[in-house]
């Protein structure tokens, strides 16, 4: 497994992400993760459509918080398009949180279990077992047209550059 080191900081400090690197023009890896804990759900699952696939540390924090609500609202933009926000939080506490907030236009999804997700993403956090924040846009032939590992994972993603990047995928 290969470690990337200053690729993005946590608090200012210098992270470690463990994985394969993927890059834009990449065939998009399939990977497992976990809709419920016994309910699992692949990339190849929803072959033929464009998937934004944005990660982060976990929903209980005010940025990944925003991150979420943020895809939420931009969901009606690009309609067709599915939206996968993964964590490494247990299927549970994101359900609650979705009940509580109204999310409804985005799929969460937990890499818990397999942490599959993040070893083939190169997101995989050495120093703390989470997930770095990130967006990467899956075009409908599986292709990487979108990679953005956020530089501090204490701020948002480019949510205009990956809309961009989305509308050109879907020809809108």
């Amino acid at each position: 497994m290969a470690e990337f080191r200053g690729v993005t900081t946590f608090k200012g400090q210098p992270v470690t992400l463990v994985g394969h690197e993927v890059k834009v023009g990449d065939v998009a890896p399939d990977f497992t993760v976990n809709r419920s804990l016994l309910e699992t759900a692949r990339l190849s699952d929803a072959k033929g459509s464009v998937v934004v696939l944005t990660s982060a540390p976990s929903v209980d924090t005010r940025v990944c918080s925003l991150q979420l609500h943020a895809f939420n609202r931009r969901a009606s933009e690009i309609p067709g398009v599915k939206i996968w926000f993964i964590t490494r939080d247990l299927p549970f506490a994101l359900g609650r949180f979705c009940e509580a907030e109204g999310i409804r236009a985005v799929t969460t999804l937990s890499d818990f279990k397999d942490r599959d997700f993040g070893e083939k993403y190169g997101l995989h956090v050495k120093e703390l077992g989470l997930l770095a924040r990130s967006t990467f846009v899956v075009d409908a032939q599986g292709r990487v047209v979108f990679r953005e590992i956020v530089p501090e994972i204490t701020t948002e993603p480019d949510y205009d550059a990956a809309l961009l990047a989305v509308k050109a995928a879907a020809g809108q």
